[in-house]
C-alpha cells in the first residue's frame, strides 16, 4: 500500500480519451463524405481504394463502437477504455500527432549524435509537385540527386574529397502547405559537417560554416540543371528554345480516377468541385506587414525553385532539434485553425500569413474534402528517407548513431549485446512518449498511482454494444468520462 501510494502521480494535466465525435473535422466529413464519394463515382472519377479507406477509418478512428481495450489498475481496480486508432497518415490530427511525437524522440534518441544539425528545405515548382504526386518513384530519384549535390557541397566545405569524407541527412517529405494545398517539398536534416576516418580508424566530424547567399545560389543552380537532365533523361520533360515542358508520360491507371484532377486543383490553389470550379480559392486578406519584403540571407530562389538553410541546431541544443523535428513531421491539419462561417462554409487559417496579405482560405464542404484527398500518400510510399552515414547499410552508421544501428554487421560487438529491430523500435513505448511529449503518464492510474495494465481486447461488434449499453446504464463499473486514448498495441503500457 505505501509503495503504490508513495508513486508521483501525474502532475497538471491528466489524460481523457479523445472524443473525435465533438470536433468539427470530425463533424465534417462525417456530414459531406457520403456525398462527397458519391458525386466523383457518378462522375466516373471514383476516389483509388487507399483514399477512401482513410476517409472510412478516420470516422471509426478513437470511436469506442468500432472496438477499444480494456485497462485496469492492479491496485485500485480502476478500469477505463482505449479506443482503437486509423493510424492513417493523411489527414487525421490525431494519429499524425502521435507520429509526430514518436518520429521527432526516434530521431533524437536512436539517429543524429550530438553533433550539429542544418535543415535544408527545397521547394520545387507546380508541375514537379504534380509529377511527385503521381509517380512516388521520380520523386526519390530527384531527392536522390538533391541529397548528392549538398553531401558534395558539405564534404567540399569540410576541406575533404567527396569520395574521402561522409556526412548524413534524414528527409521528412513534407505534402501540404499552410493553405491545405498540396506542396509536396523536401525537409532535410543534414549534419552541419563531414564524418573522416582517420589512420587509427577513429572517426573525426569537421563541422562546417553557414552557406553563404553566393553558395546558395551557386547549389541551387546545379540541382535545378541536375534535375531537369535527370527529367529529360527519362523523357518526362520537353525542351524548346525558350521553354521547358513535363510530358507526364506513365500515369498509372489508378491515375485515370478522380486524383490527378484533384491534385491539379490543390497544387495551384483552384476550386476543384462545385460551380466555382476552376477558380481560386476564396481568401481573406489584411494589409501585408512591413517585414513580408524582409528576404532571409540563406534563401535563394531560381526557376520555381526555392532552396532556404537558415534553420540549424548546435550540438548541444538537442531540445531545439527535438522541436525542429517535430515541426517538419507535424500533422497537415490543424484543428484550432479550422472553423465555419455564418453561411456554412469552411475557414482555415494561415499559419503565418502571405506576403500578400492572405490570412485565411475559405472552402466549400466538398472542396475541403478534395484538399484531404489530396493530402493522403499512396501506400508503401515512405516519407521518411535516410541518407549517407544514417542509411541502413551504411557501414558507419553504427559508429555514428546513438542507438548503434546496423550494429550486426559490427562484429566487434558480442552477440548477446545486440538488439532485434523489434527492440530497437519498443526502446521508448508509446505511453512513454506520450509522457515526454506532454507530460502525461498514462501508465500510473490517476486515483491511487498504481500500474495500469491491458485486462482485455474488445473486438466483437456484439460484445461491444453489450458492453457501451452497460455503460450507459445506472449500474456502470467503468468511468467512460475520462477513459485513455491510444493505439491498439497490447503491449503500449507495458
Amino acid at each position: 500500500m505505501a509503495s503504490v501510494q508513495g508513486r508521483n502521480l501525474p502532475a497538471g494535466v491528466v489524460y481523457a480519451r479523445h472524443r473525435p465525435e465533438q470536433t468539427l473535422l470530425y463533424r465534417i466529413v462525417e456530414e459531406h463524405y457520403p456525398a462527397f464519394h458519391d458525386l466523383l463515382a457518378q462522375a466516373g472519377r471514383p476516389l483509388p481504394n487507399y483514399v477512401a479507406r482513410e476517409f472510412e477509418d478516420f470516422l471509426k478512428c478513437g470511436r469506442l463502437e468500432h472496438g477499444f481495450l480494456r485497462v485496469r489498475c492492479e491496485h485500485c481496480h480502476h478500469e477505463k477504455l482505449v479506443a482503437f486508432s486509423c493510424k492513417r497518415r493523411g489527414f487525421c490530427p490525431s494519429c499524425g500527432a502521435r507520429r509526430m511525437a514518436e518520429s521527432a524522440a526516434l530521431l533524437v534518441d536512436d539517429v543524429f549524435p550530438d553533433r550539429p544539425v542544418r535543415q535544408w528545405v527545397l521547394s520545387v515548382p507546380f508541375p514537379l509537385r504534380f509529377l511527385f504526386a503521381n509517380q512516388p518513384a521520380v520523386m526519390g530519384r530527384v531527392l536522390g540527386i538533391v541529397y548528392r549535390a549538398i553531401a558534395t557541397y558539405s564534404c567540399h566545405r569540410a576541406g575533404f574529397k567527396a569520395k574521402d569524407a561522409h556526412t548524413g541527412a534524414v528527409t521528412l517529405i513534407q505534402r501540404f502547405g499552410s493553405a491545405l494545398n498540396l506542396n509536396i517539398h523536401f525537409h532535410m536534416l543534414f549534419l552541419d559537417g563531414a564524418y573522416i576516418q582517420m589512420p587509427d580508424g577513429k572517426l573525426r566530424f569537421r563541422q562546417i560554416a553557414p552557406p553563404t547567399s553566393q553558395e546558395l545560389q551557386v547549389l541551387l543552380h546545379r540541382i535545378t540543371h541536375r534535375v531537369a537532365a535527370f527529367l529529360e533523361r527519362q523523357g518526362l520533360l520537353e525542351r524548346d528554345a525558350e521553354n521547358s515542358y513535363l510530358t507526364l508520360d506513365g500515369l498509372t491507371e489508378d491515375d485515370e480516377g478522380a486524383l490527378p484532377d484533384l491534385y491539379g486543383h490543390s497544387i495551384t490553389y483552384r476550386i476543384a468541385l462545385g460551380p466555382q470550379r476552376g477558380r481560386k480559392v476564396f481568401s481573406l486578406q489584411t494589409l501585408p506587414p512591413h517585414t513580408a519584403q524582409h528576404r532571409s540571407a540563406r534563401l535563394t530562389k531560381a526557376a520555381g525553385f526555392s532552396l532556404h538553410a537558415g534553420v540549424s541546431a548546435r550540438a548541444d541544443q538537442r531540445d531545439k532539434l527535438e522541436r525542429l523535428c517535430r515541426y517538419i513531421s507535424r500533422p497537415a491539419v490543424s484543428e484550432k485553425r479550422l472553423s465555419l462561417t455564418g453561411n456554412g462554409q469552411i475557414r482555415y487559417q494561415l499559419k503565418t500569413p502571405y506576403r500578400d496579405g492572405t490570412t485565411h482560405v475559405i472552402f466549400s464542404p466538398l472542396d475541403f474534402l478534395s484538399r484531404l484527398a489530396a493530402l493522403v500518400p499512396r501506400p508503401r510510399v515512405n516519407l521518411t528517407r535516410f541518407h549517407g552515414v544514417f542509411a541502413p547499410n551504411h557501414a558507419w552508421r553504427p559508429r555514428v548513431t546513438p542507438a548503434g544501428r546496423g550494429r550486426r554487421a559490427n562484429t566487434s560487438v558480442p552477440e548477446d549485446a545486440q538488439r532485434t529491430p523489434a527492440e530497437q523500435r519498443a526502446a521508448m513505448t508509446w505511453a512513454q512518449r506520450l509522457k515526454r511529449v506532454f507530460g502525461i503518464d498514462i501508465s500510473v492510474c490517476e486515483h491511487c498511482g498504481g500500474n495500469v495494465r491491458v485486462v482485455a481486447c474488445i473486438e466483437d461488434p456484439d460484445v461491444i454494444c453489450h458492453i457501451l449499453d452497460h455503460l450507459n446504464g445506472v449500474g456502470r463499473k467503468v468511468d467512460p468520462a475520462t477513459p485513455a486514448r491510444g493505439p491498439p498495441q497490447l503491449d503500449f503500457l507495458a
